[in-house]
């Protein structure tokens, strides 16, 4: 508020209100865990909203929405590495056993609490797919 950086307190209480509302819905104080998962959430509506302004050539809203995502990525924790997120898989596969794309489900459940807010899941899911696929 001081720095009078009105366009990333106007995101930074985009954050507060999602969470205030998240809170307010389910009834209860939200933790870490939550609220990154409330954040990673909103990221990936940017990511979608972006997509969609470059199509329709509307560049204005695109880059408010890219300021967003800038905004709302300072707040996640550090992000994995490529090579640190390689490793996790390599692990949840030896551990869950996985042998086929049928076990997709029982890596990815493995891996979601122990990559949550530090990698893509997205990408994870379809590195996931590739690996158990060839």
């Amino acid at each position: 508020m001081r720095a009078r950086d009105s366009a990333r307190l106007s995101a930074v209480r985009l954050i507060l209100a999602a969470i205030k509302q998240r809170e307010v819905d389910e009834r209860k104080e939200l933790g870490d865990a939550e609220v990154t998962s409330v954040i990673e959430k909103m990221i990936k509506q940017r990511r979608e909203s972006i997509a969609q302004f470059e199509q329709a050539s509307r560049k204005d809203l695109a880059d408010a929405e890219k300021f967003e995502l800038e905004v709302l990525s300072g707040y996640l924790p550090k992000q994995m590495s490529d090579a640190e997120v390689q490793q996790e898989l390599q692990k949840a596969i030896s551990e869950s056993g996985a042998s086929g794309i049928k076990d997709m489900g029982k890596v990815m459940a493995l891996l979601k609490p122990r990559l949550a807010g530090r990698a893509d899941m997205g990408k994870v899911s379809a590195l996931v797919k590739t690996r158990l696929s060839g």
